[in-house]
């Protein structure tokens, strides 16, 4: 069973109890404004190229069988409208200034990379699978969990909740502890700036919340979108209601997911007036009773 990896993090601390591994896989129903991680929204194969990195060796060139590399006057020209995606100028660059955006991993091989550091996981740490979308893989993503917990792994997973209801009670036979993404509670502005409202990411929360499982909520704050009093407090309301609820996760939005998105050839960057301020992110903390 193969899946779509964008990268794979150890000894992260912020994605689940202890020190966890962290699977990113590609991926996701969503398009958020803010994305930081757009090389794991779309499905598909995807190149990546950083300027920064080439160093005019024109092996690409050499290598591409359509012509969609150019060098004129020293510069790299990469035609994204000519690749055919076959990845053989990223297999040839010496420097990773073209690299796949993801690679398809044996659920197996991830397993075997995140019992590498089963000494440093203790009673908490374990396995988490984030993105994307985790759940945008269906059943092969319960089924990597379930693999994991057969190992002797606590799992985790950092989700936006937009998935099947057929998916509720799988997930909460193999996930320990979800990271519940909140983009916003606002209905209206949630469809606005993530492309669909928040209907059934709040079901699927409280049909999971039915279950013993652990549930964060994790909310983006975004200046000029829902940094306001009155998101803050259906954030406090929304936790007060969880049965299982641990706590609650405020994430102040960076530009960082940017400059992946431009070697993505994707046009638009990050806004720095999305920015929030130290005090702002303090004052909604005191205003959602956290």
């Amino acid at each position: 069973m193969k899946l779509p990896v964008t990268r794979i993090q150890r000894f992260s601390t912020h994605d689940g109890a202890g020190v966890r591994t962290v699977v990113f896989l590609k991926g996701c129903p969503l398009r958020c404004a803010w994305c930081h991680n757009p090389e794991t929204q779309r499905m598909g194969r995807e190149m990546m190229y950083a300027a920064g990195k080439c160093i005019g060796c024109r092996a690409c060139e050499a290598a591409c069988p359509r012509g969609a590399h150019l060098f004129s006057n020293g510069a790299h020209v990469y035609d994204r409208s000519a690749c055919a995606l076959c990845m053989a100028c990223a297999d040839a660059c010496p420097t990773q200034a073209l690299t796949p955006a993801a690679q398809e991993m044996e659920a197996e091989e991830m397993i075997s990379i995140a019992l590498r550091d089963r000494a440093f996981y203790g009673r908490e740490g374990g396995i988490t699978l984030s993105g994307g979308e985790p759940t945008a893989q269906g059943e092969a993503a319960v089924k990597l969990l379930a693999m994991a917990k057969a190992a002797g792994m606590t799992t985790a997973m950092e989700t936006c909740g937009h998935f099947a209801p057929a998916l509720v009670a799988p997930l909460a036979g193999t996930v320990d502890e979800f990271l519940w993404d909140v983009k916003d509670t606002d209905p209206a502005r949630h469809k606005r700036y993530v492309g669909v409202d928040n209907a059934q990411i709040l079901r699927n929360l409280r049909a999971l919340d039915q279950y013993e499982v652990r549930i964060v909520l994790r909310c983006i704050l975004v200046r000029g979108v829902n940094l306001n009093t009155a998101h803050a407090r259906a954030v406090r309301e929304l936790f007060a209601s969880l049965r299982h609820g641990v706590r609650v996760d405020l994430l102040p939005y960076h530009p960082f997911g940017s400059q992946k998105g431009e070697q993505l050839g994707r046009e638009g960057g990050g806004r720095t007036d999305w920015i929030p301020t130290r005090e702002e992110v303090e004052d909604f903390r005191r205003e959602a009773g956290l």
